[in-house]
């Protein structure tokens, strides 16, 4: 008798929640207030970090900046700067544990307060086939793409519990919810990177953490240069362009602002998602042929070419 009252709660739960969330999609809910809040970025040096850091400065935060690029990172803060805001730029490795442990307690002991938003942004890509690629390159990517989003959550998240207040970020990617091939390295880290979001999103849930929020970002590809060369079908790609950078943040800064627990950019996007999960493998590979996303990562790779001989490792945020 329990169990059959448990689901029938758990389906009116269900029911309610999707009337919910069908309602927000016209009438958008009301933002949360972040002055003051102080937010930390990683890959701040980077076009979407750079641009995160200006967004949220026009919403009144605090920014910390972490990049491995201190020039860039620099460029970044006198932006925010520049528009009224204040930043501290921190050069970190955040393939490295012990540099992200140690900046952590650093910016506690600079800024004499905690992070209470985490925006985990810093990415790579090898932009080699597997096969072709050097290890070291391939470890890099799962380093900077998966790895230290254990050691920034590791570092933050027990203040936030312990003040029952916080925010987690995660850049990832529609490639970490559906593959194309050629990018095995940046698929595996982003598909981990969401796996990771998810199990840390229920831990808090289960441990009814209300004050922390979690949410996902997965966008398409963003016209950074990151995936410079990347081209699907151009009758296709005039619906699903690379996204220019100012408005994928500013969607993902709406979603943040709402406590939305996870955002796909464009919204066209969630449609392969729900093919993936429900049409056979083969009939997702005739679309994929179909639309050209077979081999859209081909000319990238060639690109990339050049860009590796000269540098052993590309790192865009």
């Amino acid at each position: 008798m329990i169990f059959l009252m448990d689901m029938q709660m758990m389906l009116l739960d269900m029911i309610y929640f999707i009337l919910r969330n069908s309602v927000r999609v016209v009438l958008r809910p009301r933002t949360k207030p972040i002055d003051g809040e102080l937010v930390l970025i990683t890959g701040a040096g980077g076009g979407l970090g750079r641009l995160f850091a200006q967004e949220f400065c026009k919403q009144g935060a605090e920014v910390v900046l972490w990049d491995v690029n201190s020039s860039a990172n620099e460029q970044t803060a006198k932006l925010v700067r520049e528009l009224g805001g204040q930043a501290h730029t921190y050069s970190v490795d955040v393939t490295n544990r012990d540099d992200v442990y140690q900046n952590a307690d650093k910016v506690r002991r600079d800024l004499g307060r905690d992070v209470s938003i985490l925006v985990n942004n810093a990415g790579v890509v090898a932009g080699k086939r597997m096969l072709e690629c050097p290890d070291e390159l391939l470890e890099r990517t799962l380093k900077v793409n998966c790895h230290a989003l254990f050691w920034t959550v590791k570092a933050f998240l027990p203040q936030m519990k312990a003040q029952d207040h916080g925010h987690i970020v995660t850049i990832a990617s529609v490639l970490g919810l559906f593959s194309t091939a050629c990018v095995e390295d940046y698929c595996a880290s982003k598909f981990a990177a969401v796996g990771f979001h998810e199990s840390l999103a229920h831990e808090l849930l289960a441990e009814q953490v209300e004050g922390v929020k979690t949410t996902l970002v997965c966008p398409y590809i963003v016209d950074t240069g990151m995936f410079e060369g990347c081209k699907i079908r151009t009758e296709v790609e005039l619906f699903l362009a690379p996204l220019d950078p100012q408005y994928c943040v500013e969607q993902a800064m709406n979603a943040i602002l709402i406590d939305q627990p996870l955002v796909c950019i464009p919204r066209l996007t969630y449609l392969p998602v729900l093919f993936r999960a429900l049409l056979p493998w083969e009939s997702n590979v005739i679309a994929y042929r179909f639309m050209g996303s077979d081999k859209c990562m081909y000319p990238f790779i060639d690109s990339m070419k050049p860009k590796l001989e000269s540098a052993p490792t590309i790192e865009v945020a």
